[in-house]
């Protein structure tokens, strides 16, 4: 067996994909009677600066011999890789033996590539000492040479290091297609959405009537539908290939991937949240949400313990999102989950644990029924009408429009590796998006 790590082929504004290079990559070992056991799709740190989109590594597992491998990689990613983009820097790692029996210091940079900032140097010295082959390119104007690497590396040791998997089919356009408007059915996207859900999850956004499936970017893909069982990602992959106004589809692959699973996340204290890392944290409501400019809402949260304190952000993609969280009171008790990055938390999902059910207001005269008036500083309140003298403020019960219970972004506006709500597995009920 071999393994084929592939990384960083694409660009931000020049398209291309790093998952299309890898169906190129394995058509190929199938024309040469090779076969492909198994693609692996590997969403890596979100919190990483120099991604192009989605921060994607692949790996296919085929019988093809190591230096085989080594010449096609070569050849497809010099035909294919974005080479005008500074920002864009391929490489790929191709690993002689059985994914299973990957060196132990792999799986473990693989898992540290989900939530830390890795290295180039670091990359190409476990790659040496593992005895693999790598090479890297480098974009127009880019100043690292194959930083791709490092993806390929996880992409590597991903299969021994993770045991949760999700899937996702992608259904790529006719080359000559591409940088143009996609013509995808939505009424079929949101027909088939709807008969596969929620085995098959995040294809639409109902609340806002978008087709999440399709991307924006000048890419290959047409659309990519993921959920956690194959035959039911490909089934409504193709009721929508299969609708009138659909483009044609040139090419289609299944892979296995660790979208969807919160493999990001660490639990994190606040007062000792590093940058550049995903965390889920607890804390209490300290200081109340404020919407600033460009419509993205801001609170503080405090670690009651010691006093410590991280701002949060709900920003204005994920629009009904930023509605739970302006219904944040002080003394609210959560649990938050994103990437800190600046000093911020950015929101992905939080889980109320308490909600402030009461204030103190001014008290009311029993006589009158009208709302008593400060009689001076440290005098209590009293009514002007009747005299009545109350001492403090009294509470009165708060309506909330928040529930215990874990609220998500809609999926528009959701990570590739942030886990929904409805693949179930959290510790309180859920109010979820479609």
């Amino acid at each position: 067996m071999t393994v084929i790590g592939l990384d960083d082929t694409d660009s931000r504004s020049e398209g291309m994909c790093t998952t299309y290079l890898a169906s190129r990559l394995a058509a190929r070992i199938e024309a040469a009677d090779g076969r492909v056991d198994r693609r692996l799709l590997i969403r890596l740190n979100p919190a990483v600066a120099h991604k192009t989109r989605g921060n994607a590594a692949l790996a296919l597992h085929t019988d093809l011999p190591a230096a085989e491998a080594v010449e096609f990689a070569c050849e497809e990613i010099d035909t294919l890789a974005i080479g005008t983009d500074a920002r864009t820097s391929p490489g790929f790692v191709v690993a002689p033996g059985d994914p299973t029996a990957i060196p132990d210091a792999v799986s473990d940079f693989a898992r540290r590539a989900l939530r830390e900032q890795l290295d180039l140097s670091t990359a190409i010295g476990l790659a040496d000492d593992a005895g693999y082959s790598h090479r890297g390119w480098a974009g127009e104007g880019c100043a690292v040479r194959g930083r791709g690497r490092i993806g390929a590396l996880a992409a590597v040791g991903a299969w021994h290091a993770f045991d949760e998997w999700t899937t996702e089919h992608i259904a790529y356009r006719e080359f000559d297609r591409c940088g143009t408007p996609r013509a995808v059915d939505e009424t079929a996207v949101f027909d088939a959405a709807a008969s596969a859900y929620p085995t098959v999850w995040d294809t639409v956004d109902r609340g806002a009537g978008e087709t999440v499936c399709v991307p924006n970017a000048p890419g290959p893909i047409l659309f990519g539908i993921r959920g956690d069982d194959s035959a039911a990602v490909e089934r409504v992959a193709a009721d929508i290939a299969a609708a009138d106004t659909t483009e044609p589809v040139d090419c289609s692959a299944t892979f296995l991937t660790n979208q969807g699973t919160d493999h990001h996340l660490t639990a994190g204290r606040i007062g000792a949240l590093r940058e550049g890392r995903s965390y889920r944290v607890d804390g209490v409501v300290s200081e109340p949400p404020e919407t600033r400019r460009g419509g993205h809402v801001f609170f503080t949260l405090e670690n009651p313990e010691t006093a410590a304190a991280v701002a949060c952000v709900a920003f204005e993609p994920t629009k009904r999102f930023r509605d739970h969280v302006r219904a944040f009171r002080v003394g609210d008790r959560l649990t938050v989950c994103g990437e800190h990055t600046d000093g911020t938390i950015k929101l992905e999902k939080f889980a109320v644990r308490s909600l402030v059910r009461t204030e103190r207001v001014t008290p009311t005269c029993p006589d009158c029924g009208r709302r008593m008036k400060s009689a001076g500083r440290d005098q209590g309140y009293r009514c002007r009408d009747c005299s009545t003298v109350g001492k403090d403020k009294v509470p009165r019960q708060v309506e909330r429009a928040l529930e215990i219970g874990w609220y998500e972004v809609p999926p528009s506006a959701r990570r590739h590796i942030a886990k929904p709500l409805v693949r179930g597995g959290f510790d309180a009920p859920s109010h979820r998006e479609r």
